[in-house]
């Protein structure tokens, strides 16, 4: 025993530790070719050294991107290396919470509920309808084809169009631009994809018989809208370089050839056309960088000409509707030569005389009060507006009064909707039904997956029609109004009668909102030239550590315009790791000091990954 001990002895004072190994020496980001160029624009001259990547025309210059972007992508590979399980994962999380919804929420239009929906097996939906009237307590959730009407002895589904069967007319592909249904509900007009020739093929269905008809069948098809109470339709098609420049008129049923009601010679010139919501005229709006014009067709006669109602100079947005004997304009144009950021609502006689035609203010101006949208029905104008970061949406009776000139919403007694907290964006429709007093929206939320929301505007009740519950992994989708009744009378409110017209809107029990579990703030913050930017931050309640959570920063710097804030279900997974998912609506040419600001960002995107790092002073 004491000889071994002497050999281990031995052993040990000849012993010499290994070297730890030193750490791989951190990949090197690939350096794309530098070839100088300068520019000059406004008397002032700069440096381009990266400009070749923008010549898409240089077989040369591609191939060197070509050899770059791959590098990048090898050097993005070496960087997350060691993420690789991490990625599986939260790739893996992601998946699972994404909604595949079977099928869409039905839309009411006059006596038919529409819908889209996929049957198993199948790789494209089919386009269905049922009377809303009929039977509806037979109607299953689950499998909305499964009604019967045990009167005739008949399904209520009808399939009106399956895209499967028009991928098998397309080459194996269906992808669908425009779907108009006809006022009559005859006759659906749709465009789909055509992939050999890259345009749009435009097609009548008859919804009777399922059959095609005849004509029209154009090509390059980029707008339709339906005259005629859907016995003509009229369609926009492009030139080669895909710019809208003509419209034509067809008759439904008739052999007569396609009338041309407009070409736009001026190739800086494009054509838009759409119907108002009344189906009284259609809209033709011509637009270019210097001019923006609209002119009426009469809906009952398509072929009597067109009358110019609206123009301005430079691009705007211009919006035409019409009730009860007035034009109503929904505009950002320019006011008395000055350029605005915001739009507003104008208001004509249809028969006035007077040329150019004058146009009335109907709001006051309010730099307080921003109108996002506008949507008309028969009794009510819809507005959603914004008062800082507040979002509301409130319903007036109409008419509107005559004579008094301009006005503030609140002299009209506006009944104010209810919405949950931290409301980030409101999206009307699709509302189609003109003389329906139940308008669609959808309500977006930092905190709160996206919510379908069909709100009653004469008695103020509402009803969740499809909102994913996260804490379930389930989408939530109601069909018919009698078979949704307990759940409709839980997440109803009536409008209360309070000086504000305004509904208690604190109890958010009914909408699947997640600010329990997640947090969301807004600050104010300033930037190196003294720019006030709002901040919004989301975080989760339960991993809010001081001062040492990572964030990941969204940022958009033009326009004016603010961020989509809306939840998504991918950031759950950040969120519950600590981050802090923050959106900085950088407006116009203010700056983030230390700061880089993105555009948008996706977690793991295969190329180029860049990741941002940095700590919020709660």
């Amino acid at each position: 025993m004491r000889q071994h001990g002497h050999r281990l002895l031995r052993r040990w004072a000849h012993y010499k530790p290994q070297k730890p190994q030193a750490p791989p020496a951190p990949p090197t980001p690939p350096k794309p070719p530098r070839k100088p160029q300068s520019f000059t624009f406004h008397d002032s001259t700069w440096e381009d050294p990266y400009s070749w990547m923008s010549n898409l025309n240089d077989k040369v210059a591609m191939r060197h991107m070509d050899v770059y972007m791959e590098q990048e992508e090898k050097y993005t590979e070496a960087v997350m290396s060691d993420t690789e399980r991490l990625q599986a994962k939260l790739q893996s999380e992601m998946a699972s919470r994404f909604a595949f919804d079977l099928s869409t929420p039905p839309l009411r239009w006059g006596p038919w509920l529409y819908y889209r929906r996929v049957e198993e097996g199948k790789q494209y939906a089919v386009l269905c309808r049922r009377l809303a009237n009929l039977n509806e307590e037979f109607i299953s959730h689950k499998y909305p084809s499964a009604g019967f009407d045990f009167t005739s002895g008949k399904r209520i589904e009808q399939k009106l169009l399956d895209y499967n069967q028009e991928a098998e007319r397309f080459g194996g592909y269906a992808y669908e631009e425009l779907s108009e249904v006809s006022p009559d509900h005859r006759f659906l007009a749709y465009t789909m994809y055509d992939k050999d020739n890259d345009y749009f093929r435009l097609s009548v269905r008859n919804l009777n018989s399922g059959s095609l008809c005849s004509k029209p069948q154009a090509e390059r098809v980029s707008n339709l809208a339906w005259a005629k109470d859907g016995q003509a339709l009229i369609y926009v098609v492009t030139d080669n370089n895909k710019r809208p420049y003509r419209i034509y008129c067809s008759m439904i049923g008739s052999t007569d050839e396609d009338v041309l009601l407009l070409e736009e010679s001026d190739e800086n010139v494009y054509v838009n056309i759409r119907h108002t919501k009344d189906f009284r005229f259609v809209t033709v709006n011509t637009f270019s960088t210097t001019s923006s014009k609209v002119f009426l067709i009469n809906a009952a006669d398509p072929l009597s000409g067109m009358t110019l109602v609206w123009e301005c100079q430079g691009l705007a947005h211009c919006i035409v509707e019409h009730h009860q004997g007035y034009l109503y304009l929904f505009t950002d144009a320019t006011k008395e030569g000055q350029s605005v950021d915001y739009h507003y609502l104008l208001r004509s006689p249809v028969d006035a005389s007077s040329s150019p035609r004058i146009w009335e203010s109907v709001f006051i101006d309010d730099e307080d009060l921003i109108v996002e949208d506008v949507d008309f029905s028969d009794k009510h104008l819809v507005l959603i507006t914004r008062e800082g970061r507040k979002f509301r949406i409130c319903s007036v009776t109409l008419p509107l009064p005559v004579g008094k000139g301009a006005v503030h919403p609140k002299e009209l007694n506006p009944y104010f909707l209810p919405l949950p907290r931290h409301v980030s964006q409101i999206s009307p429709g699709p509302n189609y039904d003109f003389y329906s007093s139940t308008m669609r929206f959808t309500i977006s939320s930092p905190v709160m997956p996206d919510a379908v929301v069909d709100y009653d505007l004469s008695s103020g009740k509402w009803n969740i029609i499809q909102q994913q519950n996260l804490l379930h992994e389930r989408t939530r989708i109601l069909y018919g109004t009698a078979s949704t009744a307990s759940i409709a009378e839980k997440s109803s409110n009536i409008i209360n009668s309070n000086s504000m017209n305004e509904v208690n809107a604190e109890d958010d029990n009914s909408w699947n909102d997640l600010s329990e579990f997640y947090a969301c703030e807004h600050y104010d913050v300033s930037s190196c030239d003294g720019v006030v930017v709002p901040l919004t931050i989301v975080y989760s309640r339960k991993h809010k550590k001081e001062n040492q959570n990572p964030g990941l920063l969204h940022g958009h710097g033009a326009y004016g315009e603010l961020l989509d804030k809306r939840w998504r279900s991918e950031l759950k997974s950040l969120l519950d790791r600590g981050w802090v998912v923050a959106y900085a609506d950088v407006r116009k040419t203010s700056l983030l000091v230390g700061v880089i600001v993105l555009e948008d960002f996706w977690l793991l995107q295969p190329s180029i990954v860049v990741q941002i790092y940095f700590v919020l002073q709660f």
